[in-house]
């Protein structure tokens, strides 16, 4: 290692271990958080089948644009057996509808506030201009709202547009109103939103209903079926007892003996999830990772467990004909305890085999060159003594910005953390460039816009700055933490 850099990580480990008191506290289950039980009685696993959210039809199209409509309301859903759970949604659904994108090809979203608080939408991994980008005091006052009268506020809608000038990816869209963040997506105000190029069309991967997006969160229920949040005594984040796929409590999906493409996300408020198939298949290496938050890796990595925290994407191809028919594969989580082990289940049906293959190269992934960085800055990430979660000792305060990089440029930033801290950077998308000093981790690889930060350690990550100027954000992805004020601002010009 170069004197410079190992001086460099030194000082970060150094950092890392001056917090090293904070973190052994404010965990539950071995996970940041607090666990918030169930009062409803919670149904047997893999007997919901497997939701896959409906594709949304564009209401318009034009030469260079698809135009959606999307109204944000109240439902009530039947999630457990015999109970209904008032929601906030998008379009009725949670998840909300799916839309479908090509690369460069422009997206406007009409959002519309029926809900009975102000909303801001971001879409999550969307290489998108400030102005859409879902900035947290940005609002949408409900329709017919005269209680909100700001310059930032729209009321009854906002239209977002989304060039979508980057690569095909797995993105999430998401409320992302300050200090509401948390209860508005544990309430349901999250979606998928694919990206598809013509890269990874080329490729041989499995299409159709082999392919499956698979949003996996946690949430407790009130007798009633109600959803139970609150952040009294749980500002470290809150912690469901039941495991939804799709929405669904512990749910069980049917595949034939073939290639299947999961896109993994992680959409809950602060649980973290090592994700594993029961039984694995002879000779192990079941989740074939092919892409990361930014798209398509170089090439495929082969893996017995995943590591997922809050925010996080993993395309994986799993061949189920390695399974015999009437095999019962679950979907398991190695960092539960209890029911919250399980996510769901696969059941293999038949001898069917649809022609599918994992290419030995996937996409092209340039590599970021630390020496072209034009410069290195230190985020630290922690709890002040007052409770609330800091960076860089300040509390979030909008407009406010702790870099201002030029657009253009490349440069290094170095989270430091007393805790785990999902660290998500809007904009552009990411590398990582090690962990205390040392290379990158197993699950760190290809284009990133999330990274997991471990208790007392240190993340380097390399980003070139591109597009856009204006103010953008990076925060912790445990939602309570961001709630919280682990939010800061930088400003590209």
């Amino acid at each position: 290692m170069k004197r410079r850099t190992f001086l460099r990580a030194g000082g970060a480990i150094a950092a890392a271990g001056a917090l090293a008191p904070f973190a052994p506290r404010l965990l539950a289950e071995g996970q940041p958080g607090t666990l918030l039980p169930s009062t409803a009685p919670l149904p047997p696993a893999f007997r919901a089948p497997l939701p896959v959210p409906p594709v949304l039809t564009p209401s318009r199209t034009d030469a260079t644009t698809d135009y959606y409509e999307i109204t944000q309301q109240v439902a009530r859903l039947p999630i457990l057996p015999g109970l209904r759970t008032e929601a906030w949604t998008y379009a009725g659904s949670w998840p909300g509808p799916t839309l479908v994108s090509r690369a460069g090809r422009r997206t406007v979203v009409r959002h519309r506030n029926q809900l009975p608080d102000p909303v801001v939408v971001h879409l999550h991994g969307g290489h998108t201009p400030a102005d859409s980008d879902g900035y947290p005091i940005d609002l949408i006052a409900p329709m017919g709202s005269a209680r909100y009268r700001a310059r930032d506020v729209a009321t009854g809608y906002r239209d977002y547009g989304y060039p979508l000038d980057q690569r095909a990816a797995t993105l999430w869209y998401h409320d992302h109103a300050m200090g509401r963040t948390g209860p508005n997506v544990y309430r349901g105000l999250s979606g998928f939103h694919l990206v598809h190029d013509d890269e990874e069309d080329a490729l041989p991967l499995p299409r159709g209903d082999h392919d499956l997006p698979l949003m996996i969160t946690d949430r407790s229920f009130a007798e009633d079926g109600g959803f139970r949040y609150r952040t009294a005594g749980h500002m470290n984040g809150v912690l469901g007892d039941v495991v939804l796929v799709n929405g669904a409590p512990w749910p069980v999906h049917r595949v034939d003996r073939a290639h299947y493409r999961l896109r993994f996300l992680n959409a809950s408020n602060a649980r973290r999830y090592r994700l594993e198939l029961d039984p694995q298949p002879p000779g192990g290496g079941a989740l074939v990772q092919i892409g990361s938050d930014g798209g398509l890796l170089a090439r495929p990595a082969a893996h017995d467990a995943v590591d997922i925290a809050p925010a996080e994407r993993f395309d994986v191809v799993v061949d189920f004909g390695r399974y015999p028919a009437g095999t019962k594969v679950r979907l398991r989580n190695r960092l539960g305890s209890g029911r919250t082990q399980e996510i769901m289940r696969f059941d293999v049906d038949g001898t069917k085999r649809v022609e599918a293959r994992i290419p030995s190269v996937l996409g092209d992934v340039p590599k970021l060159d630390p020496g072209s960085a034009v410069t290195t800055r230190t985020f630290v990430f922690r709890q002040a003594l007052n409770g609330t979660w800091t960076i860089n000792n300040r509390e979030y305060q909008p407009g406010r910005p702790l870099a201002r990089p030029r657009l253009g440029t490349t440069e290094i930033w170095r989270f430091v953390t007393d805790f785990h801290h999902p660290v998500h950077v809007h904009l552009d998308p990411f590398q990582v460039l090690g962990r205390d000093g040392r290379g990158a981790g197993p699950y760190d690889a290809g284009w990133k816009d999330t990274v997991d930060v471990h208790p007392s350690a240190a993340v380097e990550i390399i980003t070139r700055f591109t597009g856009y100027p204006g103010r953008f954000m990076l925060h912790c992805h445990n939602l309570e933490h961001e709630d919280m004020a682990m939010m800061a601002d930088f400003e590209t010009a």
